[in-house]
């Protein structure tokens, strides 16, 4: 049975500080970022709103996912956003 790895973006506010990450429980891990519980880029730049969020059916495909976004130009990143969810809204309220 497949499970599903999610790739993610985390925004401190719209058009400011954005993060990438991948993972296997997309709310457990949005918890941890929105609590402060994970040491590093998020805690100290208080980026944990979702803005925007991918599934894919495995691991390899999501890690690939995540390299690719995080190399991207910040205004590819931006328009990734704008496509899928143009008021900026935090989808973690929906997980």
């Amino acid at each position: 049975m497949k499970q599903e790895h999610y790739i993610y973006i985390l925004a401190s506010y719209r058009n400011c500080t954005l993060y990438v990450g991948s993972t296997s429980d997309l709310r457990k891990r949005i918890y941890e970022h929105k609590n402060k519980l994970i040491e590093g880029f998020t805690k100290k730049y208080n980026v944990t709103m979702l803005v925007h969020y991918e599934i894919t059916d495995s691991k390899i495909s999501a890690m690939h996912r995540e390299r690719q976004i995080k190399i991207w130009q910040r205004k590819w990143k931006l328009r990734l956003i704008e496509d899928h969810n143009p008021n900026w809204e935090d989808l973690s309220l929906k997980l």
